[in-house]
């Protein structure tokens, strides 16, 4: 099964692909910052770095999911683009694809990006929060919102999780919900 965690910034898609795995031997979190944040220089070529590094996601989920493993791609989608690449590859695996989407009230998203974006506990964070000053700051999040919503509009499977900050467990639990109601 390949699991695409769509959410705006700061909604915790990494933390619930890494709970995710922790009880799923050898899944595999697939988080593209990371991948993104191992290319050299990439914040100077910010577009071209993206471009490679979902190519280079795509081959590490064949890979995994092939051998019958579990993938988990926490990813900001504010264009349907690599939702369609990834749903191609499942196709082409054999592999259920299950499209969750990371919903909250706009302003507390917002707030909870600029707490984490003041105290960056992870590399990915302090270059999420690079490229987001270079796209206007906090200013741009409703814009990357509605990116958000029209992109989960376009694709009817595409299932809600409700996020509510301080409910990591709860939260959760709604996504593990939405991953066996079929």
């Amino acid at each position: 099964m390949l699991i695409l965690i769509n959410g705006a910034p700061g909604s915790g898609k990494s933390t619930l692909a890494r709970m995710y795995v922790e009880e799923h031997p050898l899944a595999l979190a697939l988080d593209i910052d990371v991948v993104r944040g191992m290319l050299g220089g990439w914040l100077d070529h910010p577009a071209e770095a993206g471009r490679i590094a979902r190519d280079l996601a795509l081959a590490m989920a064949r890979v995994r999911l092939r051998s019958g493993a579990d993938v988990v791609v926490p990813q900001f989608l504010g264009r349907v683009d690599f939702v369609l690449e990834l749903e191609d590859l499942c196709r082409e695996t054999g592999a259920r694809f299950v499209e969750i989407v990371l919903l909250s009230d706009p302003a507390e998203a917002a707030s909870r990006f600029a707490r984490r974006a003041g105290d960056p506990e992870t590399p990915e964070h302090r270059d999420a929060s690079a490229l987001l000053e270079r796209s206007g700051g906090l200013a741009a999040l409703p814009q990357m919102y509605h990116r958000l919503l029209d992109v989960v509009a376009s694709r009817p499977g595409t299932r809600s999780v409700l996020t509510v900050d301080g409910e990591t467990v709860q939260t959760y639990g709604r996504l593990l919900a939405q991953l066996d109601a079929g």
